[in-house]
């Protein structure tokens, strides 16, 4: 029931997030690291893949439909962290502090947990909660 409802939170998120990205990219393009070619495209597409991944991962039919969602948005969240680490230290380096460490530090702990929670609620992993057999 946890794990079904936590499923059902994620895929909203990244839903919501997929929906921001193509309707309101600004924000995500401030972001983006110098180095990454094309900006627009990859977030429009990123935009995309989360909202693909959300449907995947929503979807109650098929469970290896449900598993590549997850594993794709467990994979999507470890290619974003540049773009997180870049809006880090970009604001970090305001006058003003931009968002300060009470903002970035939890977003830099959650990414990791964000890639964990997908695996998990997307049947791919049982990690920790693994039944031990003897």
């Amino acid at each position: 029931m946890i794990r079904t409802g936590l499923r059902w939170l994620l895929s909203a998120f990244y839903a919501f997030a997929g929906y921001a990205h193509i309707v309101r990219p600004e924000g995500f393009l401030a972001i983006m690291p110098s180095w990454v070619p094309e900006p627009e495209a990859v977030v429009f597409w990123t935009g995309i893949a989360e909202l693909l991944g959300a449907a995947a991962l929503l979807q109650p039919w098929h469970r290896e439909l449900r598993k590549a969602g997850a594993i794709g948005l467990a994979l999507y969240a470890v290619c974003v962290f540049p773009a997180n680490i870049n809006h880090f230290a970009l604001d970090m380096a305001r006058e003003d502090g931009g968002m300060g460490l009470a903002y970035h530090v939890p977003r830099m702990i959650a990414q990791p947990v964000l890639v964990w929670l997908a695996l998990w609620v997307g049947g791919v992993t049982d990690w920790p909660w693994r039944r031990r057999t003897a």
